[in-house]
């Protein structure tokens, strides 16, 4: 059998440039993918954060006359793991200050169509007889709706390959007016029901949705969801229709990166084997954070957007109930103003029983997952989510919302499940403060049994993330849209 090429198209990569997981999966999936066989390579836009990133690289192509769309280069590169990389180059659309998809001040870039629509079309040629590459792929492999209309512009291309897109959030679509599909020279037959129109808006998502040949969720449960009305966000009904052309596989997580016995950022490493390590972290997030040094009460850590998707709202409503529990709580994310605030608030309302840090940090990301007993993610909807896998790689035992991908990875902590070495976290169904609150009362018992605690932490850690699983499923869904034996 020839070797598998494929053309992994995204709008961010770790670490070169990063809002979400996204960038994290296009980080590490073609590296896991490539140890397996398959000759993946990677097209980014290049924005300034991935210029300056790039230690050598040469002009293989140039785009010169694409219809609708600037000058623009392809560049050649590769990533630190290897990982050829790809770079469309267009300074007009992507050299600017800001971020991948808004401005400094958090409003999205008005040529956010143009700029999107082009990364698409060029992966398209990529993928079709116009290609100016030696190197042409058997495969496009779409990421969200920054590179969805790659599937539409390959439907109407000639030579073109098969694609398949990948999910990571529904709810993000990229809408924009009906003229924009002759603003990016799609053939005005395509704006219809079956094509790119979506309530009267042109889709991305959709013509992806639409067009590609098999679509990939983050997780198996999550494409179950997309399926019905409360997480469809309006494509539950084409979605539906092509459930047998949909399959949901769970991310990885680097198991290099996020590793406790070689972690760089952590005050002590520590293994399932050597579990004092714990103890160490734990002191130093508590004094980094605030918090008082009391090692036998509780501390739940947060890495979070602050936003209602993520649950945050329940948990700043029972901050207060978990402070009398006794729980300390460590927090780190940013994003809604008024959750910011409250958390802020609440953090000088109880000193050294919560600690809050707005912003990102990568190293107290680490030190919180290490440091924190517990971790605590009550999304209300996650395609997959990788703080709970990150977590169980720790040995923080998972509190989450029983939804998408954390219901594919943490099972719950019974009596039955404890046992048969199964159990690796806290779950709950009904998203209400309640719920959680009681979750994590729950939690905080077994805590104090410490045999059992102990037990828990052990099958968290035993649990095998890596990417290795993943990319052999994604290799079986390229190789079933290719028609060909594994």
């Amino acid at each position: 059998m020839a070797e598998l090429r494929v053309l992994f198209a995204t709008s961010e990569i770790a670490p070169l440039i990063k809002t979400g997981g996204l960038a994290d999966v296009s980080g590490a999936l073609p590296s896991a993918l490539r140890a397996i066989g398959v000759d993946v390579r990677v097209l980014v836009p290049g924005y300034n954060q991935v210029i300056e990133q790039m230690a050598q690289h040469h002009i293989v192509a140039a785009f010169d006359d694409l219809p609708g769309f600037p000058m623009a280069r392809l560049l050649s590169g590769t990533m630190a793991n290897g990982v050829p990389l790809l770079v469309l180059d267009c300074p007009v659309l992507y050299q600017r200050e800001g971020g991948p998809y808004q401005t400094a001040q958090g409003e999205d870039w008005a040529d956010n169509a143009m700029r999107f629509g082009m990364l698409s079309k060029v992966a398209a040629v990529l993928g079709s007889d116009a290609s100016p590459l030696e190197w042409h792929p058997d495969l496009v492999h779409c990421n969200d709706w920054q590179t969805g209309l790659t599937p539409a512009y390959l439907h109407f291309a000639p030579g073109a390959v098969h694609s398949v897109i990948a999910i990571h959030n529904l709810a993000f679509q990229g809408n924009f007016p009906a003229e924009t599909v002759q603003q990016l020279h799609l053939p005005v037959s395509c704006f219809s029901i079956d094509g790119v129109e979506f309530y009267g808006n042109m889709s991305f998502l959709k013509a992806g949705l639409f067009y590609a040949d098999h679509i990939i969720t983050v997780s198996p449960n999550y494409a179950a969801e997309i399926q019905q009305e409360e997480l469809g966000f309006g494509m539950q009904g084409l979605l539906s229709t092509r459930h047998d052309s949909l399959t949901g596989i769970l991310n990885g997580i680097d198991t290099d990166e996020w590793n406790p016995a070689t972690d760089p950022y952590l005050a002590k490493p520590y293994s399932s084997a050597n579990m004092t390590g714990k103890a160490a972290n734990k002191n130093a997030l508590q004094r980094k954070m605030g918090l008082s040094i009391e090692p036998n009460v509780p501390l739940l850590g947060v890495v979070s957007r602050f936003t209602e998707q993520k649950g945050l709202d329940l948990l700043l409503e029972i901050a207060p109930l978990l402070s009398e529990l006794p729980v300390q709580l460590a927090m780190l994310g940013s994003g809604d103003a008024g959750m910011q605030k409250t958390a802020r608030d609440l953090s000088h309302l109880y000193p050294g029983k919560i600690g809050v840090h707005i912003g990102f940090s990568e190293e107290l990301s680490h030190q919180i997952e290490a440091g924190a007993d517990m971790f605590v993610m009550p999304s209300r909807f996650e395609p997959c989510g990788l703080n709970q896998l990150y977590s169980q790689r720790y040995g923080t035992p998972p509190i989450v919302h029983a939804t998408g991908g954390l219901a594919d990875s943490v099972v719950d902590c019974t009596t039955e499940s404890l046992n048969e070495g199964n159990a690796s976290g806290f779950a709950f169904i009904e998203m209400t403060a309640e719920n959680l609150y009681a979750t994590i009362q729950r939690a905080v018992g077994l805590y104090h049994d410490r045999p059992k605690w102990n037990t828990l932490r052990i099958n968290c850690m035993a649990k095998d993330f890596s990417w290795e699983t993943s990319a052999a499923a994604y290799r079986a869904v390229y190789l079933k849209v290719l028609g060909r034996q594994g």
